[in-house]
Order: C-alpha cells, then sequence, then structure tokens
C-alpha cells in the first residue's frame, strides 16, 4: 500500500528520530533490523498529516509511545483524532506508554507479537484492534 504524507512533516519527523525519548531508542532496539518476526518496522513515519512513533507496512500497524504529556485532555483529544483517521485509512495502532515501555517491556513486545500472529492466521488480513 502507498502511504500518502504532507512533505513538509519529512524535516520534523527527522528531528524527532535524533531527538528520541528512552522509551523510544528501547523499544527501536526490538524493532529494527525485521528482529520483530521479520517485518520491517521504520520511525517517525510521516502519514498522513501526522507523525507515527513507529510503523509496519506490511502490517498497517503504527506503534504509539505516549509520555506524560498525552495525560492532558488537548493532547489526548489528538490523540484520538489521529486514531480514528489511521483507521479510516486502513492503519491499525497500538499504543504504550512511555512507563509501560520502560518498565514492562516483555508484555509490549507480548502485544506486538499478538498482532502479528493474529495478522498472519488471517491470511496477511490486518485484524481488528479495540478502538482507542
Amino acid at each position: 500500500m502507498i502511504i500518502k504524507y504532507n512533505p513538509k512533516l519529512k524535516e520534523l519527523a527527522r528531528q524527532l528520530r535524533k531527538n528520541a525519548t528512552k522509551s523510544e531508542v528501547l523499544l527501536w532496539q526490538k524493532l529494527k533490523r525485521d528482529q520483530m518476526h521479520g517485518y520491517d518496522f521504520h520511525r517517525q513515519k510521516p502519514i498522513d498529516e501526522y507523525i507515527v512513533d513507529f510503523f509496519c507496512n506490511r502490517l498497517q500497524l503504527a506503534i504509539e509511545l505516549d509520555g506524560y504529556s498525552h495525560q492532558t485532555i488537548e493532547v489526548w483529544e489528538k490523540d484520538v483524532k489521529k486514531t480514528k483517521r489511521f483507521n479510516e485509512i486502513g492503519i491499525h495502532v497500538l499504543r504504550f506508554s512511555d512507563q509501560q515501555v520502560l518498565k514492562d517491556m516483555e508484555n509490549v513486545l507480548r502485544a506486538i507479537e499478538d498482532y502479528i500472529i493474529r495478522f498472519e492466521e488471517n491470511g496477511n488480513t490486518p485484524p481488528s484492534v479495540p478502538p482507542f
């Protein structure tokens, strides 16, 4: 699937990659170079009018890591809108807090692996993901 994006986001995505949070760095160490069951993930990927923390085109899966700022109502509402838009264009979103990644990486990886297993069991069709 060809993913369209706003080219103006390309430089911002580059800056976000250079200034990654600790949780992003740690999860990236587990996702990069096809380590997750052979699937190719990208980080800080522009999609539509947004930038997603991690994305796998083949799985049609976006992974978002939410820090403390996501606890405000304004940011939460933006997250809901972003997730809804991704779902409209056929992309599923898994969300984890920074704390989950930092303190419970095993279960974060297990949730991603569960998505992959369901994807493969569905004949390489993205499985449904609970709404935001």
